[in-house]
């Protein structure tokens, strides 16, 4: 089976010799997924769709490029689940380890082209334009393992220089390379600064923009601009100073006229049992009506009730997908990206109405209005095309159950 992925005129297209069937909650049985789905996910490893696959990225794990088991462990995640992942050569490797960690990135791209293993779509984290260009140079067959590159420290004075780098890479590699840039910089989260600092990345965006998959947000070095770090107790919207500059760059970049960009959530950095000072954020009741009270408590004690709360807030805020720094965090991602049954029967009457209007839900439950609700409509069907559609009954507990189990 070949596929061919480019969307550049410039590129020749590059067929991929071998391939695998990329498809979130791929890991779990078929007779499950028939209970749990209504519309199952779609396969979109080969897709050319710029806003399909910044959908289908979900939780995007991190990586250090020094992991000694590099290869194992990329094969392994994507054996359960993972359909994103991120090889990192900034912030996960100490400066003395940075051309190691080079060297074992471009073993890894080129092991994985070579073997067909099944591995998520793959970028590299890189710490500076020229080591764009540097990765693309010393590529082999691992070209067609590589998915594109994160931009970290994205400002206004290196935009252009990082996105070039990717379009210089794109041609050197033959098929074309995406670029995520990282919003993260002190000129973003100032406020004097911001409005002008979001002007010129959104201009420099623009001009690349089958380049860009997605822009992903730094939540973590723009609290450290103030010396500050988000506690396990709270989400990032808590953190009001970090709050105002997400809802600036959606303002600014994440517009659903044709002008703006996906957008990624931030890091959620905990994963370990703790003693607790306030409640869980995470009610008991749709536990029990499953008989899974147990499993509460066990994501209760990892502190994913917190996360849980964020990726909710996030998608409140018009953030699709998010960082994830361990594999426990990928199966909470997933099933809340899963578009419930009501959602889609909304979606659906409304992107079928050829005119304005309101009208009552199918749920009978709520106003429908067909215009002002036709740009989230589509971003549902977006969204059901790559994480499915659950069916009538099926929660979010089913879903999260099942993607632990498998």
């Amino acid at each position: 089976m070949t596929a061919t992925i480019t969307s550049d005129p410039d590129v020749a297209p590059v067929s991929l010799r071998k391939s695998f069937p990329l498809r979130h909650f791929r890991q779990v049985p078929g007779p499950e997924l028939r209970r749990l789905f209504h519309r199952l996910p779609e396969p979109f490893g080969g897709s050319r769709d710029r806003d399909l696959l910044a959908m289908a990225l979900g939780a995007t794990l991190y990586v250090p490029a020094t992991r000694p088991d590099l290869t194992a462990t990329i094969v392994r995640r994507a054996e359960r689940g993972v359909c994103s992942m991120v090889i990192d050569l900034e912030d996960a490797v100490a400066d003395h380890d940075v051309a190691a960690g080079k060297r074992q990135t471009v073993r890894t791209l080129d092991e994985l082209a070579d073997s067909g293993e099944p591995h998520p779509l793959l970028f590299v984290r890189v710490r500076d334009p020229h080591s764009i260009g540097e990765l693309a140079d010393r590529l082999g067959s691992g070209a067609v393992a590589l998915t594109g590159f994160v931009l970290p420290k994205f400002d206004a004075a290196r935009a252009s220089d990082y996105l070039d780098a990717v379009a210089a890479a794109s041609q050197r590699l033959g098929r074309t390379m995406f670029g995520m840039p990282v919003l993260e910089s002190p000129a973003l989260v100032h406020r004097e600064t911001r409005d002008r600092e979001l002007r010129r990345i959104g201009e420099v965006l623009a001009a690349h923009r089958d380049r860009v998959l997605a822009v992903r947000i730094g939540a973590t070095d723009m609290c450290s601009t103030f010396g500050i770090r988000r506690d396990r107790e709270l989400t990032i919207y808590d953190v009001r100073v970090v709050a105002d500059v997400i809802a600036d760059i959606v303002n600014y970049l994440g517009r659903a006229d044709g002008s703006g960009f996906t957008i990624t959530g931030p890091v959620w950095e905990y994963f370990a049992d703790h003693d607790r000072m306030f409640r869980p954020q995470l009610r008991t009741s749709p536990f029990a009506e499953i008989d899974a009270v147990p499993f509460r408590q066990s994501l209760v004690s990892r502190d994913l009730d917190g996360l849980l709360r964020e990726i909710t807030l996030d998608r409140a805020n018009g953030i699709q997908g998010k960082t994830v720094i361990h594999p426990t965090h990928v199966a909470v991602v997933h099933a809340l990206s899963v578009v419930t049954h009501e959602e889609y029967a909304d979606a659906l009457d409304i992107l079928r109405a050829d005119a304005g209007g309101v009208a009552a839900s199918e749920y009978r439950n709520k106003m429908n209005e067909m215009r002002p609700h036709r740009s989230w409509a589509r971003h549902i069907v977006l969204r059901a095309k790559v994480f499915g559609v659950a069916n009538q009954g099926v929660s979010f507990v089913d879903l999260l159950k099942a993607l632990v189990e498998s």
